[in-house]
C-alpha cells in the first residue's frame, strides 16, 4: 500500500525527470512580417509590473522555422479558413431583431484596435469583460440571438476575425482603476500551484521558458497570438481552452471557459504581453 508520502515523492520525481530531460534554447532572432507588409513586434521591454522578467517575447519566436513560416502568409495559415467563415457570419442577420454584426459596426475593419485592449473594464456592466463576453452581449441585446458557447467554434472564429484586423498593433490592456482587483486575482492564479504535479503558470512560462521539454520549446505563454491554430489538434484554439488544458495537465480539476477565474487570469496574462503586437490568428505547435 502506497503512503501519501511515497505518492508525493513519486509525483515529485516524475516532475523532476521531465525537467531533467530539458535542454535550454533561447528564442531566435527571426522577424515576423505577415504577408510581407504587417510588421509584428515580437520582442519588447517587459511591462513595469513584471518583477522577474526584463524582456518579453512572442511565442512565435520559440517555434521552428517551418512553423513560423506558416504564420507569415495568410494563404498558408490554416486559421484563415475560419476567419473567412466568420466574415460571412459578420454579414448574416441572426436573432429576433434581424440584425447582423455589420448592421451596427458596418465593415469588420471598424474593429481595428479592439483586440489590443481586451479584456477591459465595462463601466455599464461593472465588470471586466473579455472579447467573447462582449460578443455574446451584442448577440443577446442587439440581435436578440442566442449566445454562443464561450469556447465554441462560432465564437472562436469571430474572435479570430476581430483579432485579424488588429494585427501589428501593440497590446495595451489597462490594469488600473476598477480593473485592478480582477487583475490582482489573475496574478494570484498565475502563481498558484495546481494539481498533483504542483505546477503554476509561472513555473513553466516564467521560470523555465526557453527549455525544451518533451520535444516542445517552452515559450513565455504570451496570449497576443490567440486565437491560435495548433498543429497538435489542427483547429483554432481559444485562450480559455488553452488555460483549461494547462491546468488539466497538472492533474488538477480545472475551471470552466468564461469563469470569473479564467477572466481574471486572461486579464493578468494579457497584461504581461503589453507592447507585443496582436498576432491572432497565429500558428503554434
Amino acid at each position: 500500500m502506497r503512503t501519501k508520502t511515497s505518492m508525493r515523492l513519486g509525483v515529485g520525481l516524475a516532475a523532476a525527470s521531465v525537467f531533467a530531460m530539458a535542454a535550454c534554447a533561447d528564442p531566435d532572432d527571426d522577424q515576423l512580417v505577415v504577408n510581407e507588409e504587417i510588421e509584428m513586434i515580437t520582442e519588447a521591454a517587459a511591462p513595469d509590473h513584471m518583477e522577474r522578467v526584463r524582456t518579453i517575447y512572442s511565442g512565435w519566436r520559440f517555434r521552428s522555422d517551418e512553423t513560423q513560416a506558416v504564420q507569415m502568409d495568410d494563404f498558408d495559415n490554416p486559421a484563415m479558413i475560419w476567419v473567412d467563415a466568420a466574415a460571412e457570419v459578420w454579414e448574416t442577420a441572426d436573432g429576433t431583431e434581424g440584425n447582423s454584426c455589420a448592421s451596427c459596426h458596418e465593415s469588420v475593419d471598424s474593429m481595428e484596435g479592439v483586440r489590443a485592449v481586451y479584456p477591459k473594464w465595462n463601466e455599464a456592466a461593472g465588470e471586466v469583460r473579455t472579447l467573447e463576453m462582449q460578443v455574446n452581449d451584442c448577440r443577446e441585446n442587439q440581435m436578440g440571438a442566442e449566445p454562443w458557447k464561450y469556447d465554441g467554434g462560432d465564437m472562436t472564429n469571430m474572435v479570430a476575425l476581430i483579432s485579424s484586423v488588429s494585427r501589428g498593433l501593440p497590446v495595451n490592456v489597462a490594469i488600473d482603476g476598477p480593473a485592478q482587483s480582477t487583475w490582482e486575482q489573475g496574478k494570484d492564479l498565475y502563481y498558484t500551484r495546481f494539481g498533483q504535479l504542483e505546477l503554476s503558470c509561472a513555473n513553466c512560462h516564467e521560470d523555465s521558458y526557453g527549455l525544451h521539454i518533451r520535444s516542445d520549446h517552452l515559450s513565455q505563454g504570451q496570449i497576443n497570438g490567440f486565437p491560435t491554430y495548433r498543429l497538435k489538434n489542427t483547429k483554432l484554439n481559444s485562450v480559455h481552452s488553452r488555460f483549461k488544458g494547462c491546468i488539466r495537465d497538472t492533474r488538477a480539476h480545472t475551471f470552466a471557459p468564461g469563469s470569473p477565474e479564467f477572466v481574471a487570469l486572461e486579464l493578468y496574462v494579457a497584461s504581461r504581453g503589453n507592447g507585443l503586437s496582436v498576432e491572432g490568428p497565429s500558428v503554434r505547435n
